[in-house]
């Protein structure tokens, strides 16, 4: 008889014990991203089984039949959100076929969406780079990476992050969308480091406020790789000191207000003032003056300075 594994004739349930109705179960070749390995509704391996196979509205896996060796499998909601994925699963009895090849993909060692560094530039198997540009199915047309192995990603993008953009407009679900060919854009870290949301299912630390419009916000973007000097960022402060004892004699010109008297000379009171223009002499001592400043509001213009760490820099990468 044909060979099977354990996920025949199972129900399946969400993370909250819920039916996966209308889940589909992608039966792939062991090894790669996403070739198809035909799966069979009978024994003998001659009737087609529909590949992926849909679960029924109870999220039962119809029963279904494989060539012996060893498969890889991933389970999507009907939303298109991966729900299992696993390589090098052992098909289970005996069969006449060939299966596929045996052995561990190791681009799945890793869930679809986590990021990966990696000391390189170019194209990496199982990942697209974090770059901005778009992906899709073979023929979406997307910048960064049209093809079908995209799918998963597509759907893990469009239910992660709602503000990602998909092109010509978001539908009504990740699965409608790649079915419509759809592009949706990576998301864009080039130039950025890598930090922690401030909350994380937590509430806010704060630690990022003042930085980011809204630090909670999966993708968000903030700070600035150097900034310059405003008037308030400068400590108010108190300049004070004296000024030097060898500068040349000098005079101060000032103003004497005097009384005018009335002509008869009596002793009546003043009727009338006038202003009488006088200078010190020249020759007097030479002296020193005082002075304070105030510079709370003292900032000078300058060039911007650096607000970034030291770094080396590589390419982000994301999980197919």
């Amino acid at each position: 008889m044909a060979g099977t594994i354990p996920l025949s004739l199972t129900q399946q349930f969400d993370e909250f014990g819920k039916p996966l109705s209308g889940a589909l179960l992608y039966i792939i070749q062991a090894g790669t991203v996403s070739t198809p390995q035909q799966p069979y509704q009978d024994a003998s391996l001659t009737i087609l089984q529909p590949n992926p196979i849909q679960l029924d509205a109870a999220g039962r896996v119809p029963q279904f039949f494989l060539a012996d060796g060893y498969i890889k499998v991933r389970l999507d909601d009907k939303f298109g959100v991966t729900q299992l994925a696993r390589d090098g699963v052992l098909v289970i009895g005996p069969s006449a076929g060939g299966g596929g090849g045996g052995g561990v993909d190791p681009t799945t060692l890793i869930q679809t969406g986590a990021i990966q560094p990696f000391y390189g530039t170019g194209v990496l198997a199982g990942f697209v780079r974090l770059n901005g540009r778009t992906i899709g199915s073979a023929t979406s047309g997307a910048s960064e990476r049209a093809n079908a192995d995209c799918q998963a990603l597509f759907n893990f993008l469009w239910n992660a992050d709602p503000n990602l953009a998909v092109s010509p407009s978001r539908g009504v679900s990740s699965a409608a969308d790649w079915a419509a060919n759809k592009t949706i854009v990576s998301p864009d870290f080039r130039g950025y480091a890598l930090s922690g949301l401030d909350d994380m299912g937590n509430g806010a630390a704060g630690r990022l406020a003042g930085y980011f419009a809204n630090a909670t916000v999966l993708g968000a973007a903030g700070g600035s790789p150097g900034m310059s000097l405003q008037l308030g960022h400068m400590v108010p402060h108190t300049h004070s000191g004296t000024t030097g004892v060898d500068y040349p004699d000098h005079a101060h010109n000032y103003t004497q207000r005097g009384g005018v008297l009335h002509q008869d000379g009596t002793n009546q009171a003043t009727v009338a003032t006038q202003d009488i223009g006088n200078t010190t002499s020249g020759a007097n001592a030479r002296h020193q003056h005082n002075y304070t400043t105030n510079g709370g509001d003292g900032g000078l213009a300058a060039a911007p300075f650096s607000l970034i760490s030291p770094r080396k820099l590589c390419t982000l990468y994301i999980k197919l």
